[in-house]
């Protein structure tokens, strides 16, 4: 698995004003990402998946796999609370040439760690690609424990987990605990060195939308075992990170992007264009970065 070490980029899905999806601006971004990715991760949480119609979806899907420049393998976003719509989303989806799907925690119904094991039982079961665990219960209002993770490590098509809990003690549970060849992938940037420095194997970032060869340095320097470069690297992105996450994801990065001319602004609802003030916020702590 080691075609998912280093830097996943949770793709954004750039739009027109009219709000159709931007294949041209999309093109640039990945470009643009593949100065530092290590793989895409398309229709994550950050390519705003929930308002992003199963056509869209499909075409997107698409258009990456022909657009891939390097030939960086692929994560799509198959995730659900309902175990039988995923089952059903798996098995519509052109899954050639995709490398793996990421598919989050059940969200909203908080079910039990039983329900959470045997949710992804049933995904791992179903999927022709290996699957990543996504951890993230500041969106699914439930945190999958350190042990129904090492539990489902054990599934054959169980190949790693996307950790955001932001939890840790738990991560280093997993870490002592996992097979040899389970990946565990901070889902926080500001994380990711700690959990590298544990035996996690790289990140999926938000941030390496604008900023792929930040993530590309931070990663070379801690296999290289200079962990402290590798900090040095990532403390340009401190005051940035905050900002970045204060209206909701990805509003803070779509509106950095813009900044660069890589993508639009533009969002779907429920998320609202960044407010000044936060624009404020972003434009300082860029030209920090700039310097």
């Amino acid at each position: 698995m080691k075609k998912f070490y280093g830097t996943g980029v949770a793709l954004v899905t750039p739009f027109t004003e009219s709000l159709e999806v931007d294949y041209k601006a999309l093109k640039k971004l990945l470009n643009h990402t593949a100065k530092g990715a290590d793989y895409y991760v398309v229709l994550g949480t950050t390519g705003e998946s929930p308002t992003v119609t199963s056509e869209e979806k499909k075409k997107i899907l698409q258009f990456v796999k022909e657009n891939n420049s390097k030939n960086l393998p692929i994560v799509y976003g198959i995730g659900g609370n309902n175990t039988d719509e995923v089952l059903e989303a798996i098995h519509d989806a052109d899954l050639k040439g995709v490398d793996a799907i990421l598919s989050v925690s059940p969200y909203y119904n908080k079910p039990s760690q039983e329900g959470i094991y045997q949710h992804f039982k049933k995904v791992a079961d179903a999927s022709p690609v290996p699957v990543i665990l996504y951890n993230i219960p500041g969106r699914t209002g439930s945190n999958m424990s350190a042990e129904t993770t090492l539990r489902l490590a054990e599934h054959k098509n169980v190949i790693g987990i996307k950790e955001s809990s932001g939890n840790l003690e738990q991560c280093i549970k997993i870490a002592k605990y996992m097979p040899k060849d389970f990946l565990l992938i901070s889902g926080d940037d500001m994380l990711a060195i700690p959990l590298y420095s544990i035996g996690g194997k790289g990140v999926i970032s938000v941030l390496a939308n604008p900023f792929p060869a930040i993530f590309r340095k931070t990663k070379e320097y801690v296999f290289a075992g200079n962990y402290s470069k590798a900090s040095q690297e990532l403390y340009k992105l401190s005051d940035i990170n905050g900002p970045v996450y204060e209206e909701g994801n990805p509003v803070g990065v779509k509106y950095i992007l813009s900044l660069l001319g890589i993508t639009t602004p533009f969002l779907r609802l429920p998320h609202a264009a960044a407010s000044d003030a936060l624009k404020k916020k972003i434009d300082a702590a860029y030209e920090l970065i700039k310097k």
